[in-house]
């Protein structure tokens, strides 16, 4: 069995609260805002390149045949699922 003075001293160390380590300091947030000014080099690297047209994004594309694939998907999913269902009542 355990002794009182044991049991005490648990006791009070599991109700005193823990100290907390001290915040560091690259994880404070930051005492100023970020938005500075672009700079002229920042400027033209932003500017709409012409030579890198046909390189452009094909991001509608790849939505719409990403909504055909879901519609396949689900046409595939409810004929198999009326097939189970036939089999089942047959």
């Amino acid at each position: 069995m355990a002794q009182p003075a044991f049991l005490s001293a648990l006791r009070s160390r599991l109700r005193s609260p823990q100290p907390q380590a001290p915040a560091l300091p690259h994880l404070q947030p930051p005492r100023r805002g970020f938005h500075v000014e672009l700079g002229a080099r920042e400027k033209a690297l932003l500017e709409e390149d012409t030579a890198l047209k046909r390189f452009k994004s094909y991001k509608n594309s790849v939505k719409q045949v990403s909504k055909v694939g879901n519609i396949l998907t689900g046409v595939v999913l409810f004929a198999c699922a009326y097939e189970i269902v036939a089999l089942a009542n047959s």
